[in-house]
């Protein structure tokens, strides 16, 4: 009696499992395979939430799968991870329209962060069918975007039928007789009185004349700009800042360039640039006064024996700071193409969250758009930034005598609360030495 009890319970179970398969088959496309999503028939009276995921997958994995319909042909675009400290973004605009026609992979929005914008991509081709989110709303990883059909045919432009080739015939315009108007007799205007003096106007003459509101437009700020704007006030409210300046002649550096340029780009297929040399001469001087290259932490102090240069590039939404890896083991080729590679990414727009993490000092080159000098801020959580300038044609003393030379100043801002002044002033200096002279790189004196 207990074992036929038993069977039935099991076949009613068995029953129950099978039209739970049937009410989740619209999730089969969410990953696979099926198998892997629901726990075997056996295992069904513990029934979980391990139907909806993959075992052991990431919580963010499932959101770069596609969501299917009953039918499978519709599925939806969600908002893909964006980094492990990047919780939420701003919906910066779409790509596409309802009716385009998209591709696999092919970017149909663009989610701003405070770091980077990452691309939405549609997860199989076919035409969106409509945008669920606004732009300018907030969105988090796994929020759908839009639903794409794969069926649908694009929208077509209609074009209005043309009018008949033939005009037809058009009747004369009727004239119409003016009536005839009778002139009203002449009346002589009133005698006016001379206007009395007005009383003279409240507003001071010294107030300004602000411009009508008409003549101003208020825009949402991006996310990004806000982050560069809190984390430059943060630097200015944490940071005891100081700027020492230094001037470099630049003779024998660009000498040097000239000479080797075509060689250096036949062997290494990138040019050679004044950033390679600058940036060996900063992790020449930050081995050299390895407290530049350190860090407060509380009420310790953190020294890393690696360097990692961020290198400042302004784009078209805001500055962003890449940083080359390891560049005291680079040479020259290595850095050059590892700032090409950052720039490009840069003005793509495609620069990662890893692009930019870390880092122990900061270059920023505002010699690229003509700055004569200037005093950087430091780079949290860094402790200096170096800042290069334009190159000018300046008059010099050379061994007596008055020269023009190809002059640029250099300003190294530090948190003073770690670095002292004289360990400031060595690494301006050392920097100032390898630069004029690059041999010194050469011989490591």
């Amino acid at each position: 009696m207990a074992s036929r009890v038993a069977s039935g319970l099991l076949r009613r179970r068995a029953g129950a499992t099978l039209g739970l398969l049937r009410s989740y088959t619209h999730v089969r496309n969410y990953s696979s395979p099926l198998s892997a999503l629901i726990p075997a028939t056996s295992q069904c009276s513990k029934l979980t939430r391990r139907r909806y995921y993959m075992p052991n997958a990431s919580p963010y994995q499932v959101w770069s799968r596609s969501f299917a319909s009953d039918n499978g042909d519709k599925v939806e675009a969600v908002v893909p991870f964006m980094g492990e400290s990047v919780t939420d973004g701003t919906l910066a605009n779409f790509l596409k329209k309802p009716g385009d026609r998209v591709e696999a992979d092919e970017p149909i929005a663009q989610i701003e962060t405070d770091k980077v914008t990452i691309d939405v991509a549609s997860p199989e081709a076919g035409v969106i069918e409509k945008l669920i989110a606004s732009e300018g709303d907030t969105v988090t990883p796994g929020t759908k975007v839009a639903i794409i059909s794969k069926s649908a045919q694009p929208a077509e432009t209609h074009v209005a039928p043309s009018e008949e080739s033939t005009p037809k015939e058009s009747s004369p315009p009727k004239v119409e007789e003016k009536p005839k108007v009778e002139k009203a007799p002449k009346v002589e205007p009133p005698k006016t009185q001379a206007p009395k003096p007005t009383a003279p106007s409240k507003t001071s003459p010294s107030e300004p004349q602000l411009p009508p509101k008409e003549r101003e437009r208020r825009v949402p700020m991006p996310r990004l700009r806000k982050r560069i704007a809190n984390r430059l006030k943060d630097s200015q409210n944490t940071f005891a800042m100081l700027t020492t300046f230094n001037e470099v002649d630049m003779t024998n550096l660009m000498k040097l360039r000239s000479d080797y340029k075509d060689e250096f780009v036949t062997k290494h297929g990138v040019k050679l640039g004044l950033m390679s040399c600058f940036v060996k001469a900063a992790v020449s001087a930050l081995q050299n006064q390895p407290i530049v290259n350190a860090v407060i932490d509380g009420d310790d102090i953190i020294y890393r024996d690696y360097v990692d240069v961020s290198v400042a590039v302004g784009t078209s939404k805001g500055l962003v700071v890449p940083v080359i890896r390891d560049a005291d083991t680079m040479n020259f080729a290595d850095i050059e193409k590892g700032i090409n590679n950052l720039a490009k990414k840069a003005n793509e727009g495609a620069l990662s969250i890893d692009d930019m993490a870390g880092g122990t000092f900061t270059i920023s080159n505002g010699g690229v758009y003509g700055s004569l000098i200037s005093t950087p801020i430091i780079n949290p959580p860094q402790s200096a930034i170096l800042g290069m300038h334009s190159i000018v044609q300046r008059p010099v003393v050379v061994n007596g005598d008055i020269l023009a030379r190809p002059m640029m100043y250099l300003a190294l801002t530090y948190d003073h609360r770690l670095i002292d002044g004289r360990e400031a002033v060595f690494f301006l200096r050392r920097i100032k030495d390898v630069v004029e002279d690059p041999r010194r790189l050469l011989l490591d004196i």
